[in-house]
């Protein structure tokens, strides 16, 4: 009877020492994870490869004129009206101000009688002349008398064509008593008002028109860099565009962009002494007459195709104290910092000129749980895997889940 009470006993020490050993193996295990080395941490990279990217220069600017006509009085007279309406469009030969004709009219119709009575001479001599000649043959007159009407004849030729060219400046000064347009655009405020006194002893102004469309845009670069970007060309690193191929894209003084591109003429073959700049112009279309004369304008100019650029994204490369760098995953799987030289940005991307090579692994986001020498893991990194992703909205016929119970206590 006693050994019998005692074997349940025993089998429940026997089973309380089996849990007690696994208990062990687990709390062992943990301690054994804990102490090991935990996973290099997943940093997102680039792989570095050659690209097409056009090289485009940032330049000052000034807006001007394709045409720009000043309307002067080329005769003396008083303006009995203007016609035209203060910064409208003109049409070229458009009526704008008219002087007072009575006084040309007069010239024309003088130089016209003049004409008439030179020619009515010419007339009479020509056939004095032609009278003359079979009897200066004959001996009739003496060939005095015959070279007398031949000289009258030619003096009356002479005489028709200067009344012809009086009577042609007559009616050329009645003419420029209607002042017109002289090319097409805008014209601006007028410069004189009705009952003025005119080109007396000058040209009075009068009035200015301006083309607007197209407009010029005069740039400035720097001759060093003009000497940089053809030295790099020259060396190959570059491929020239022509002068036709390259765009311009303005931005006005505000940030706003301009919305239509244009296209570079000339650059100047000669170097600014006051300056050391050489100047550019490019054309732009201007509709809307948006873009006015005078205004300042920053240029893209669109100068080279680089079509072996290297180019990271601009949140990649840091700044210290000995300049640019960035963090590069190496074969071995540790991060190095790597010296770079920048150059121009193409959107969000730096144009790196030195320091990287095809096959390099740049770190562009986690940079700052890795450190020189540190292990790391590199994952492909995604333009827009910086932007968190939108939280699914719930569904409403979806079922709630239940709450977890509390587990019960033994």
């Amino acid at each position: 009877m006693h050994l019998s009470r005692l074997a349940p006993c025993a089998a429940a020490a026997v089973l309380l020492s089996a849990l007690l050993a696994g208990c062990g193996d687990q709390i062992s295990s943990a301690q054994a994870q804990g102490t090991g080395a935990p996973p290099p941490p997943e940093v997102a990279v680039v792989t570095v490869a050659p690209e097409r990217t056009v090289v485009a220069t940032e330049l000052p600017g000034r807006l001007e004129s394709t045409r720009v006509a000043q309307v002067r009085a080329r005769v003396p007279g008083i303006v009995q009206k203007r016609v035209f309406r203060e910064g409208s469009d003109v049409k070229a030969g458009d009526v704008l101000f008219r002087i007072d004709p009575a006084p040309y009219q007069a010239a024309v119709n003088s130089a016209e009688a003049t004409l008439a009575k030179a020619e009515a001479n010419l007339a009479q001599a020509t056939l004095k002349a032609q009278r003359y000649k079979p009897l200066v043959e004959t001996a009739a007159i003496s060939k005095q008398e015959y070279d007398d009407a031949v000289t009258a004849q030619k003096q009356s030729t002479a005489d028709v064509a200067a009344a012809k060219a009086a009577r042609d400046t007559a009616r050329l000064n009645l003419g420029y008593a209607t002042v017109t347009a002289p090319i097409s655009g805008r014209i601006g405020r007028a410069l004189v008002t009705e009952g003025a006194l005119v080109g007396q002893g000058e040209a009075t102004p009068l009035a200015m028109i301006q083309q607007l469309d197209p407009i010029f845009v005069n740039m400035t670069q720097s001759s060093s860099d003009v000497m940089r970007l053809r030295q790099a060309m020259a060396n190959g690193q570059l491929k020239g565009m022509g002068n036709g191929d390259a765009k311009v894209t303005l931005v006005f003084e505000d940030g706003r962009p301009y919305s239509k591109p244009g296209r570079l003429l000339f650059s100047d073959v000669s170097v600014d002494e006051a300056t050391g700049s050489v100047t550019l112009r490019a054309e732009f279309p201007n509709p809307e007459r948006v873009l006015l004369p005078g205004m300042y304008v920053r240029a893209r100019v669109e100068q080279a195709v680089n079509n072996d650029a290297i180019m990271v994204p601009q949140q990649a490369v840091q700044r210290g104290i000995e300049g640019a760098y960035v963090m590069v995953v190496g074969d071995d799987g540790k991060v190095a910092a790597r010296p770079v030289k920048t150059g121009a940005t193409q959107g969000d991307k730096w144009i790196i000129s030195d320091g990287l090579k095809t096959g390099d692994k740049v770190v562009v986001e986690g940079l700052q749980k890795v450190k020189p020498g540190a292990p790391a893991k590199p994952v492909p990194w995604k333009a827009a895997s910086n932007q968190p992703a939108p939280a699914a909205p719930a569904s409403p016929s979806a079922p709630a889940a239940p709450a977890q119970q509390p587990a019960k206590k033994s």
